[in-house]
């Protein structure tokens, strides 16, 4: 899929709004169907409907639903397009062509980001391993119409977002890939194939290099498994003037069994996806760095498996971590917040990172909470907070930022040792949020649980089944706009 300034294409899209009474300044044949259409209320301008009248030697167009008017904004015109580009690959169409309008409730340049990344949205499937494939793109060219004046700004919002959704769809086939292929080796090799043609310095440590830094809270989750455990630390200099550094830590365990604390069969089912933190992280640092962001960022993942065996850890046991402080083991399906601890406390003592946004696919109680829809989000910095959460909207990836009374902190205080790694089943999200707060150090910090968001059992408007990408887009932005 290309995208040209200009006219041209054998198809054009006509968008609709709802209850719009006909359509004005297009050829007399789509006016004629669009009112025909309406009468027989066969269209009715719906987000994402679309009606085809690509027929040979007629007139071709593609009638394309906004929704209502006056609610337009740049996900509805994502799903819009998405949606069309659906239609026009079922239908073959190699070349389409659209006149981009003036939105009254949207800025030309984020309606030109939002049709697009929905464009380009259209053409992702994760079918590695099916033997006939079910998406197959069509779409070569798609000529982009726009105002006098705007060909420039056009030309860099295309080369922007073809590279912010190629960050999305790395982390989308990362999290999609089965645990069988997927091991923290596995992981960690696909980050510095992906990020060192970027000018990004990725180290990869293992085991030895693990115990040095004292990581002992990661250590314990790792040693129920085979797997050797690996530290991926990614480093991206977009401003050697500056000595700032934003931290993203995202959790890394490319499957949870459980542990002791053994899920059921149908709890483990997606655990591959328990690593889609890590993936956020690598394609935010792939955007950033294809893009050359000026900042300077450092990922920092710690991979590994939560398996049983003879060597696991267990519930009541007492671990330590590289910051110092102990933690009682009451739960040892409460892994994630183990890893990322140590983690957090490397991005913060060894990168020394001036602000830190943690993602993980961190507790169940956030799916119940906020469902698929909004990432759940615990800070000590309302300003940073402010600030993803603009992200967030610009990127269309909605976050809800939860309470931190005092009151839940003294539910994850130890009765042997200075924290346990649950503090049961009520606020949940909330407090193995407020666990990882123990480990930043009083370091402006966000974290985003994004255990509904990232992973869906069936596609959502633009989102498809299994991997989102979430929130690879809010952290791009955040960075970008910082």
């Amino acid at each position: 899929m290309k995208f040209n300034i200009g006219k041209g294409g054998e198809v054009k899209i006509i968008p609709v709004f709802k209850g719009t009474e006909t359509i004005e300044e297009t050829k007399e044949e789509a006016k004629k169907v669009y009112d025909f259409l309406r009468e027989k209320e066969l269209f009715k301008g719906e987000i994402g409907e679309t009606y085809s009248h690509i027929s040979y030697g007629e007139e071709k167009f593609l009638l394309l639903g906004l929704g209502e008017e006056d609610k337009l904004n740049g996900n509805s015109l994502r799903k819009a397009f998405f949606s069309a580009g659906k239609e026009l690959m079922k239908l073959k169409v190699e070349q389409v062509e659209l006149a981009v309008p003036e939105f009254k409730n949207i800025y030309y340049d984020n309606a030109i980001s939002s049709i697009v990344e929905g464009f380009l949205q259209s053409e992702y499937s994760f079918e590695k391993y099916l033997s006939a494939k079910k998406t197959i793109p069509s779409i070569e060219f798609i000529y982009l119409d726009v105002i006098k004046g705007k060909e420039e700004d056009t030309n860099r919002i295309i080369e922007e977002v073809e590279s912010l959704i190629e960050g999305v769809f790395l982390a989308r086939d990362l999290v999609n890939e089965p645990a069988m292929y997927m091991t923290p080796k596995t992981l960690a090799n696909n980050a510095k194939e992906e990020l060192e043609k970027l000018g990004v310095k990725v180290n990869i440590y293992g085991r030895e290099k693990i115990e040095e830094l004292g990581m002992k809270a990661f250590l314990a989750v790792a040693k129920g498994s085979e797997k050797e455990p690996q530290l991926i630390v990614m480093e991206y200099e977009g401003d050697p003037d500056s000595k700032e550094k934003i931290g993203l830590v995202g959790k890394g365990l490319t499957y949870d069994s459980g542990g002791y604390c053994i899920k059921s069969p149908q709890g483990m089912l997606d655990m591959h996806s328990d690593m889609a933190g890590s993936a956020s992280v690598i394609g935010a640092m792939k955007a950033i760095a294809s893009l050359k962001l000026n900042k300077n960022v450092v990922g920092v993942v710690a991979a590994c498996e939560n398996m049983i065996s003879g060597g696991a850890y267990k519930t009541g046991d007492i671990i330590g971590s590289m910051s110092g402080k102990t933690i009682e083991v009451v739960n040892t399906d409460a892994e994630g917040r183990l890893t990322l601890a140590d983690a957090l406390w490397y991005a913060v003592k060894e990168a020394k990172v001036d602000k830190v946004i943690d993602i993980a696919t961190l507790t169940g109680a956030c799916v119940v909470a906020l469902g698929n829809v909004n990432s759940g989000a615990i800070t000590n910095d309302e300003k940073l907070m402010e600030q993803v959460i603009k992200a967030s909207e610009i990127s269309g990836e909605p976050i809800w930022e939860l309470p931190h009374n005092d009151e839940y902190r003294e539910m994850i205080k130890g009765k042997f040792a200075d924290l346990k790694n649950s503090g049961g089943r009520g606020a949940g999200t909330i407090t193995a949020g407020l666990f990882l707060e123990e480990f930043v150090d009083n370091t402006p910090w966000v974290h985003l649980d994004i255990a509904g968001t990232a992973y869906l059992s069936d596609g959502q408007g633009y989102l498809p089944k299994g991997a989102t990408g979430v929130p690879v887009k809010t952290l791009y932005y955040l960075i970008k706009h910082h």
